[in-house]
């Protein structure tokens, strides 16, 4: 059984920072695509971004890319979403996710079998 445990959330103004981890337990870590999720209160799940189980493939949601990243460090079992340029609609929860098999950036949330519980990211204008 895999666990997936984000953090680095919280309240930042329009245009800041915010780097989220998500480390995750269990041994199909470093073979596995991650992704990053996130949902606004009101509306459904949308993807942001994913990583290959190497880290040398992202791929991005239009609305993100240039402005945030993934990596991911197996040595640790962790993956990052750093986001810079932070812009209120970026206000959701934000959930990592990850594959028991396979290692492909995959974009959508039906093909990823483990989430987080997800970390709360508020941008004020």
């Amino acid at each position: 059984q895999v666990q997936l445990v984000e953090s680095g959330g919280g309240l930042v103004q329009a245009g800041g920072s915010l780097r989220l981890s998500c480390a995750a337990s269990g041994r199909t870590f470093s073979s596995s695509g991650m992704g990053w999720f996130r949902q606004a209160a009101g509306k459904a799940r949308e993807f942001v971004g994913a990583i290959d189980w190497r880290g040398s493939s992202t791929i991005y949601a239009d609305s993100v890319k240039g402005r945030f990243a993934i990596s991911r460090d197996n040595a640790k079992n962790t993956v990052y979403l750093q986001m810079n340029s932070l812009k209120p609609e970026d206000t959701a929860v934000y959930y990592c996710a990850g594959r028991s098999i396979g290692g492909y950036p995959y974009t959508g949330a039906n093909l990823y079998d483990y989430w987080g519980q997800g970390t709360q990211v508020t941008v004020s204008s």
